[in-house]
Protein backbone atom coordinates (compact mmCIF):
# COMPACT_ATOMS: atom_id res chain seq x y z
CA UNK A 1 0.00 0.00 0.00
CA UNK A 2 1.34 3.53 -1.12
CA UNK A 3 2.69 5.46 1.58
CA UNK A 4 3.08 2.98 4.06
CA UNK A 5 6.16 2.08 5.60
CA UNK A 6 8.01 -1.25 4.25
CA UNK A 7 8.81 -3.77 6.52
CA UNK A 8 11.40 -6.42 5.00
CA UNK A 9 11.65 -9.56 7.38
CA UNK A 10 14.71 -11.81 6.30
CA UNK A 11 15.35 -15.48 6.92
CA UNK A 12 11.81 -16.76 8.48
CA UNK A 13 13.25 -20.37 7.55
CA UNK A 14 10.90 -22.21 10.12
CA UNK A 15 7.52 -19.70 8.40
CA UNK A 16 7.34 -18.84 12.61
CA UNK A 17 6.65 -15.47 13.50
CA UNK A 18 3.21 -15.01 11.91
CA UNK A 19 2.11 -18.36 14.13
CA UNK A 20 3.49 -17.34 17.25
CA UNK A 21 2.30 -13.53 17.95
CA UNK A 22 -0.68 -11.27 17.30
CA UNK A 23 -0.29 -8.88 14.76
CA UNK A 24 -3.43 -7.42 14.34
CA UNK A 25 -1.61 -4.15 15.08
CA UNK A 26 0.56 -3.66 12.72
CA UNK A 27 -0.96 -5.18 9.79
CA UNK A 28 -2.55 -2.71 7.94
CA UNK A 29 -0.40 -0.06 9.20
CA UNK A 30 3.08 -1.15 6.94
CA UNK A 31 3.61 -2.95 4.40
CA UNK A 32 5.42 -6.06 5.35
CA UNK A 33 7.40 -8.68 3.44
CA UNK A 34 8.62 -11.99 4.96
CA UNK A 35 11.50 -13.85 3.29
CA UNK A 36 11.35 -18.03 4.25
CA UNK A 37 14.34 -18.36 2.04
CA UNK A 38 18.49 -17.37 2.18
CA UNK A 39 18.87 -14.25 -0.31
CA UNK A 40 22.60 -13.08 -1.06
CA UNK A 41 24.10 -10.45 -3.19
CA UNK A 42 22.37 -8.39 -5.48
CA UNK A 43 19.12 -10.61 -4.69
CA UNK A 44 19.28 -9.16 -1.60
CA UNK A 45 19.80 -5.70 -1.95
CA UNK A 46 16.62 -5.78 -4.28
CA UNK A 47 14.84 -7.46 -1.41
CA UNK A 48 16.16 -4.86 0.87
CA UNK A 49 16.06 -1.44 -1.33
CA UNK A 50 12.84 0.38 -0.32
CA UNK A 51 12.57 -1.05 3.56
CA UNK A 52 12.06 1.36 5.88
CA UNK A 53 12.54 -1.18 8.90
CA UNK A 54 14.23 -4.79 8.39
CA UNK A 55 13.92 -7.91 10.77
CA UNK A 56 16.61 -10.37 10.94
CA UNK A 57 16.42 -13.64 12.29
CA UNK A 58 19.08 -14.55 14.18
CA UNK A 59 22.66 -13.54 12.15
CA UNK A 60 21.79 -15.80 9.36
CA UNK A 61 22.00 -12.92 6.63
CA UNK A 62 25.43 -11.49 7.01
CA UNK A 63 24.96 -7.41 7.27
CA UNK A 64 27.83 -5.77 6.52
CA UNK A 65 28.65 -1.78 6.39
CA UNK A 66 28.43 -2.01 2.20
CA UNK A 67 25.12 -3.56 2.19
CA UNK A 68 23.42 -1.03 5.09
CA UNK A 69 25.30 1.98 2.88
CA UNK A 70 23.01 1.06 -0.11
CA UNK A 71 19.97 1.37 1.89
CA UNK A 72 18.86 4.98 2.18
CA UNK A 73 15.53 4.66 3.44
CA UNK A 74 16.54 2.39 6.35
CA UNK A 75 14.85 3.82 9.29
CA UNK A 76 15.24 1.01 11.84
CA UNK A 77 17.11 -2.64 11.82
CA UNK A 78 16.32 -5.25 14.49
CA UNK A 79 16.85 -8.93 14.80
CA UNK A 80 15.79 -11.60 17.07
CA UNK A 81 17.89 -12.53 20.10
CA UNK A 82 20.05 -10.69 22.10
CA UNK A 83 23.80 -11.17 19.68
CA UNK A 84 24.07 -10.55 16.20
CA UNK A 85 27.76 -11.73 15.32
CA UNK A 86 27.51 -10.89 11.26
CA UNK A 87 25.94 -7.21 11.79
CA UNK A 88 28.34 -3.99 11.73
CA UNK A 89 26.13 -2.19 13.73
CA UNK A 90 29.41 0.71 13.44
CA UNK A 91 27.67 1.47 10.40
CA UNK A 92 24.10 1.79 11.58
CA UNK A 93 24.98 4.15 14.44
CA UNK A 94 27.25 6.27 12.51
CA UNK A 95 23.87 6.49 10.20
CA UNK A 96 21.63 7.42 13.61
CA UNK A 97 19.66 4.15 12.82
CA UNK A 98 18.15 3.03 15.55
CA UNK A 99 18.65 -0.77 16.52
CA UNK A 100 16.48 -3.00 18.22
CA UNK A 101 16.87 -7.14 19.07
CA UNK A 102 14.35 -9.19 20.92
CA UNK A 103 15.13 -10.97 24.44
CA UNK A 104 16.61 -14.40 23.92
CA UNK A 105 14.36 -16.88 25.37
CA UNK A 106 15.12 -20.04 26.56
CA UNK A 107 17.91 -20.69 23.63
CA UNK A 108 20.90 -22.00 26.31
CA UNK A 109 18.32 -24.28 27.87
CA UNK A 110 17.27 -26.11 24.45
CA UNK A 111 21.05 -25.74 23.45
CA UNK A 112 22.05 -27.47 25.85
CA UNK A 113 19.53 -30.12 25.21
CA UNK A 114 20.39 -30.36 21.34
CA UNK A 115 23.95 -30.94 22.77
CA UNK A 116 23.07 -33.93 24.87
CA UNK A 117 20.46 -35.30 22.32
CA UNK A 118 23.62 -35.54 20.14
CA UNK A 119 25.84 -36.70 22.45
CA UNK A 120 23.44 -39.52 23.38
CA UNK A 121 22.07 -40.23 19.44
CA UNK A 122 26.31 -40.34 18.13
CA UNK A 123 26.90 -42.64 20.93
CA UNK A 124 23.92 -44.96 20.68
CA UNK A 125 24.55 -44.73 16.51
CA UNK A 126 20.77 -43.72 16.87
CA UNK A 127 20.35 -43.11 13.03
CA UNK A 128 22.24 -46.65 12.09
CA UNK A 129 20.07 -48.78 15.05
CA UNK A 130 16.90 -46.62 13.40
CA UNK A 131 17.36 -47.78 9.78
CA UNK A 132 18.88 -51.46 10.92
CA UNK A 133 14.87 -52.19 12.38
CA UNK A 134 13.31 -49.93 9.17
CA UNK A 135 15.35 -52.62 6.46
CA UNK A 136 13.55 -55.59 8.49
CA UNK A 137 17.24 -55.94 10.45
CA UNK A 138 17.79 -56.27 14.31
CA UNK A 139 20.88 -56.35 16.45
CA UNK A 140 24.29 -57.19 14.09
CA UNK A 141 27.88 -57.09 15.52
CA UNK A 142 28.09 -53.42 15.73
CA UNK A 143 25.18 -52.84 17.80
CA UNK A 144 27.51 -53.70 20.87
CA UNK A 145 28.00 -49.81 21.88
CA UNK A 146 30.31 -48.25 24.50
CA UNK A 147 28.78 -46.39 27.16
CA UNK A 148 29.24 -42.78 28.94
CA UNK A 149 29.19 -43.61 32.25
CA UNK A 150 33.12 -43.11 33.54
CA UNK A 151 34.59 -41.85 30.43
CA UNK A 152 35.82 -38.60 30.72
CA UNK A 153 33.97 -35.10 29.11
CA UNK A 154 35.89 -32.88 27.87
CA UNK A 155 34.21 -29.03 27.72
CA UNK A 156 36.23 -26.61 26.06
CA UNK A 157 34.35 -22.88 27.42
CA UNK A 158 32.17 -23.33 30.71
CA UNK A 159 29.50 -20.86 30.74
CA UNK A 160 26.23 -20.86 30.91
CA UNK A 161 25.05 -23.83 28.31
CA UNK A 162 28.96 -25.43 28.58
CA UNK A 163 28.17 -25.47 32.91
CA UNK A 164 24.57 -27.29 32.23
CA UNK A 165 26.12 -29.54 29.48
CA UNK A 166 28.61 -30.32 32.75
CA UNK A 167 25.79 -30.90 35.17
CA UNK A 168 24.02 -33.33 32.54
CA UNK A 169 27.22 -35.54 32.47
CA UNK A 170 27.66 -35.44 35.84
CA UNK A 171 24.73 -37.06 36.51
CA UNK A 172 25.68 -39.73 33.68
CA UNK A 173 28.79 -40.50 36.03
CA UNK A 174 30.93 -38.96 33.43
CA UNK A 175 34.25 -37.39 34.79
CA UNK A 176 34.25 -33.65 34.01
CA UNK A 177 37.32 -31.75 32.71
CA UNK A 178 37.32 -27.83 31.42
CA UNK A 179 39.58 -25.90 29.07
CA UNK A 180 38.86 -22.43 28.11
CA UNK A 181 41.46 -19.45 27.40
CA UNK A 182 40.22 -18.01 30.49
CA UNK A 183 39.47 -21.05 32.49
CA UNK A 184 40.61 -21.24 36.61
CA UNK A 185 40.89 -23.87 38.74
CA UNK A 186 38.16 -22.19 40.95
CA UNK A 187 35.66 -21.55 38.20
CA UNK A 188 36.14 -25.58 37.20
CA UNK A 189 35.72 -26.73 40.45
CA UNK A 190 32.43 -24.63 41.03
CA UNK A 191 30.90 -27.11 38.31
CA UNK A 192 32.51 -30.13 39.84
CA UNK A 193 34.69 -30.27 36.79
CA UNK A 194 38.69 -29.93 36.79
CA UNK A 195 40.88 -27.45 34.57
CA UNK A 196 43.34 -28.74 32.17
CA UNK A 197 45.16 -27.96 29.17
CA UNK A 198 43.46 -28.06 25.60
CA UNK A 199 46.42 -30.60 24.87
CA UNK A 200 45.58 -33.32 27.97
CA UNK A 201 41.60 -32.32 27.39
CA UNK A 202 41.75 -33.29 23.76
CA UNK A 203 43.96 -36.52 24.22
CA UNK A 204 42.28 -38.01 27.04
CA UNK A 205 38.17 -37.00 26.28
CA UNK A 206 35.82 -39.93 24.96
CA UNK A 207 33.55 -36.88 24.26
CA UNK A 208 34.63 -33.25 23.71
CA UNK A 209 31.86 -30.52 23.37
CA UNK A 210 32.54 -27.02 22.09
CA UNK A 211 30.84 -24.06 23.61
CA UNK A 212 32.90 -21.31 23.29
CA UNK A 213 31.70 -17.66 21.78
CA UNK A 214 33.69 -17.69 18.52
CA UNK A 215 36.44 -14.48 18.39
CA UNK A 216 39.75 -13.82 17.38
CA UNK A 217 41.36 -15.39 20.09
CA UNK A 218 38.97 -18.56 19.21
CA UNK A 219 38.40 -18.69 15.55
CA UNK A 220 39.93 -22.12 13.93
CA UNK A 221 40.49 -23.07 17.68
CA UNK A 222 40.20 -26.86 16.23
CA UNK A 223 42.25 -27.49 13.94
CA UNK A 224 44.20 -30.37 12.02
CA UNK A 225 46.61 -30.61 14.51
CA UNK A 226 44.27 -31.04 17.69
CA UNK A 227 41.41 -33.13 15.49
CA UNK A 228 45.29 -35.35 15.56
CA UNK A 229 45.55 -35.30 18.94
CA UNK A 230 42.16 -36.76 19.50
CA UNK A 231 41.48 -40.42 20.53
CA UNK A 232 40.69 -42.46 17.90
CA UNK A 233 37.35 -43.67 19.94
CA UNK A 234 36.14 -39.96 20.68
CA UNK A 235 33.08 -37.78 20.03
CA UNK A 236 33.41 -34.28 18.93
CA UNK A 237 30.27 -32.10 19.41
CA UNK A 238 29.77 -28.45 18.13
CA UNK A 239 26.56 -27.13 19.01
CA UNK A 240 27.93 -22.93 19.30
CA UNK A 241 29.64 -21.70 16.12
CA UNK A 242 31.22 -22.92 13.02
CA UNK A 243 34.20 -21.13 13.40
CA UNK A 244 35.45 -22.86 15.92
CA UNK A 245 36.99 -25.85 13.90
CA UNK A 246 38.42 -26.16 10.70
CA UNK A 247 35.73 -27.98 8.98
CA UNK A 248 38.18 -29.08 6.19
CA UNK A 249 40.28 -29.78 8.65
CA UNK A 250 37.36 -31.86 10.44
CA UNK A 251 36.34 -33.88 7.32
CA UNK A 252 39.93 -34.97 6.59
CA UNK A 253 40.35 -36.30 9.97
CA UNK A 254 36.94 -38.30 10.17
CA UNK A 255 38.19 -40.16 7.65
CA UNK A 256 41.34 -40.71 8.98
CA UNK A 257 39.09 -42.62 12.35
CA UNK A 258 40.64 -39.89 14.52
CA UNK A 259 38.28 -38.96 15.96
CA UNK A 260 35.84 -41.50 15.31
CA UNK A 261 32.80 -39.58 15.15
CA UNK A 262 31.38 -35.93 14.76
CA UNK A 263 28.61 -34.11 15.66
CA UNK A 264 27.86 -30.66 14.29
CA UNK A 265 24.91 -28.13 14.41
CA UNK A 266 26.72 -25.09 12.58
CA UNK A 267 28.42 -24.75 9.86
CA UNK A 268 30.56 -22.21 7.40
CA UNK A 269 28.15 -22.29 5.08
CA UNK A 270 23.82 -22.28 6.26
CA UNK A 271 21.76 -23.48 4.67
CA UNK A 272 24.27 -26.63 4.02
CA UNK A 273 25.04 -26.14 0.30
CA UNK A 274 23.40 -29.39 -1.21
CA UNK A 275 26.58 -30.98 -2.46
CA UNK A 276 28.51 -30.48 0.28
CA UNK A 277 30.77 -33.42 1.27
CA UNK A 278 29.73 -33.48 4.78
CA UNK A 279 26.56 -34.30 3.93
CA UNK A 280 27.63 -37.56 2.72
CA UNK A 281 30.18 -38.20 5.82
CA UNK A 282 29.26 -41.19 7.60
CA UNK A 283 30.94 -40.91 10.81
CA UNK A 284 29.30 -37.30 10.72
CA UNK A 285 25.66 -36.90 12.69
CA UNK A 286 24.50 -33.25 11.40
CA UNK A 287 21.23 -31.78 12.67
CA UNK A 288 20.46 -28.00 10.37
CA UNK A 289 21.55 -25.39 13.51
CA UNK A 290 18.63 -26.64 15.60
CA UNK A 291 20.46 -25.12 18.99
CA UNK A 292 17.96 -22.24 19.88
CA UNK A 293 15.30 -23.06 17.52
CA UNK A 294 12.36 -24.29 19.84
CA UNK A 295 8.54 -23.09 20.22
CA UNK A 296 9.16 -20.99 23.62
CA UNK A 297 11.93 -19.25 21.84
CA UNK A 298 10.54 -18.21 18.61
CA UNK A 299 7.21 -17.45 20.70
CA UNK A 300 9.07 -14.79 22.41
CA UNK A 301 11.12 -13.37 19.11
CA UNK A 302 8.18 -13.28 17.41
CA UNK A 303 6.41 -11.30 20.56
CA UNK A 304 9.65 -8.87 20.51
CA UNK A 305 9.34 -8.33 16.66
CA UNK A 306 5.61 -7.10 17.13
CA UNK A 307 6.28 -4.92 19.78
CA UNK A 308 8.98 -3.14 18.68
CA UNK A 309 6.91 -2.92 15.51
CA UNK A 310 4.10 -1.34 17.56
CA UNK A 311 6.10 0.88 19.33
CA UNK A 312 7.91 2.70 16.43
CA UNK A 313 4.83 2.73 14.36
CA UNK A 314 3.32 4.84 17.30
CA UNK A 315 6.68 6.52 17.90
CA UNK A 316 7.05 5.26 20.99
CA UNK A 317 10.57 3.90 23.08
CA UNK A 318 11.54 0.82 21.40
CA UNK A 319 11.29 -1.86 24.15
CA UNK A 320 14.10 -3.93 23.56
CA UNK A 321 17.22 -1.00 22.57
CA UNK A 322 20.21 -2.79 21.66
CA UNK A 323 23.12 -0.67 22.67
CA UNK A 324 26.18 -2.13 20.71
Amino acid sequence: MANLPNVVILDDYERALRRFSNWTQVDGRCNITIHHEPLRNEALFEALKDADVIVLVRDRTPFNEALIARLPKLKLLMFTGKRNGTLETSALVARNIPIACTPGGPSKETTTELTWAMILGATKQLVRQNNLVLSGGWRDELSVLPMLSGERLGIIGLGSIGSAVARVGKAFGMELVTWSPNMTAERAAAQDAKSVSLEELLKTSKVISLHLVAGPNTKGLIGAEELAMMRSDALLVNTSRSALIDMKALQDALATGRPSQAAIDVFDIEPLPKNDALRSTPNLLTTPHLGFVAQPVFEIFSKGVTQTLEAWLDKKPLPHPFEP
